[in-house]
């Protein structure tokens, strides 16, 4: 089931909160009951909530959102966030790119660049390129999952450990008010920290459905990052802090 925005939004608030209330809810969205009560029985039918009395709460063992509702998940943010990324992005240079649907509309905004050197631990970035005849494509090693395309371990991190580039492009699952770069899969963090290592530039493209969000395993800070591309003005705080660490914020 591809979840609309705002299903999305009733999922992270219940990750938050441990539960919703369908009052609250309706008057968060300015929608009906009715309507929360059907987007609250569609998350239920979909495996991510079960209902209760009055509302829904988390369903045990439901962490991050699985990959295809990921994927269509903000999709004209995404493609925004891409393009301007892409801009920034040069020929003529080499680039990783990591595991993310948001990495991936990057991918599909390079087809057109040239004499560009790629590696990646996304299969599917490495797929979408093949149509880019102008760029080399690197693959990582490691275990592969079969969830997200995407590969990831010990092997994976030794070798990215092999590489100096010019730019790492890479997602996020959740960025924090205190502007901590969070995941759910630590194995996947590993190799990420390593990608930020060995990058001469880390480009961070994220939409704005992952402020505020909470994921367990802490990534980087975005004092780390040379410049975030989103779709919507950060909080102030956080403007601030990125001012303050000179990161640069471009809005798709």
């Amino acid at each position: 089931m591809a979840l609309s925005f705002r299903q999305t939004e009733i999922v992270e608030i219940a990750r938050a909160d441990g539960r919703v209330v369908v009052e609250d809810l309706a008057q968060r969205f300015d929608v009906t009951l009715q309507t929360i009560r059907r987007d609250l029985t569609e998350l239920a039918d979909s495996g991510l909530l079960d209902r209760v009395h009055g509302g829904a709460v988390l369903r045990t063992g439901v962490s991050n959102l699985g990959y295809d509702e990921r994927r269509t998940m903000n999709e004209a943010a995404k493609a925004a966030i891409a393009r301007a990324c892409a801009a920034a992005i040069p020929d003529n240079c080499s680039i990783i790119i990591n595991l993310g649907t948001t990495t991936e509309a990057v991918a599909r905004a390079l087809l057109h660049h040239s004499n560009i050197t790629v590696i990646t631990n996304n299969m599917n970035v490495a797929n979408i390129l093949v149509a880019n005849p102008g760029c080399e494509i690197m693959v990582a090693g490691g275990a592969f999952r079969r969830s997200d395309g995407g590969l990831v371990g010990e092997l994976t991190t030794q070798f990215f450990e092999q590489f100096k580039v010019d730019y790492a492009i890479i997602g996020a699952s959740a960025l924090d008010a205190d502007g901590d770069l969070l995941d759910f899969d630590l194995a996947e963090v590993r190799v990420s920290k390593a990608i930020i290592r060995q990058a001469r530039r880390v480009f961070l493209v994220c939409d704005h459905s992952k402020l505020g969000r909470s994921a367990p395993a802490r990534l980087a800070s975005l004092g780390e990052i040379t410049e975030m591309f989103t779709d919507k003005p950060l909080p102030d705080d956080l403007a601030q802090r990125c001012s303050d660490w000179g990161v640069k914020i471009n809005l798709g």
